[in-house]
């Protein structure tokens, strides 16, 4: 499971845009302009996207396209064009 081999990795990932949404806070609290807010809440929203594209990629090749695994999986670039989807929607 993805989660599990690169959890390490997906914690720190975690723990980035916890500090980020720490960040919108204070800058709330500290009555920060708009524009200013808006754009730690895009980048928040970005770190977001990034990380759910990369555990769907995952769980993609791991648990629906594995041919060893799975007989009738999908072919490699028919994998291909559904995670290039998946990844253009999580922009």
């Amino acid at each position: 499971m993805h989660t599990v081999r690169e959890k390490q990795k997906l914690l720190a990932r975690v723990r980035r845009m916890k500090g980020q949404i720490e960040a919108i806070e204070r800058a709330v609290e500290h009555e920060a302009g708009c524009e200013q807010v808006l754009h730690l809440i895009a980048g928040v929203r970005g770190a977001m996207a990034g990380l759910m594209a990369e555990v769907v990629e995952d769980h993609v090749r791991s648990h629906l396209v594995d041919a060893e695994q799975h007989p009738g999986a999908l072919k490699p670039d028919a994998v291909e064009q559904l995670l290039d989807v998946v990844r253009s929607y999580l922009k």
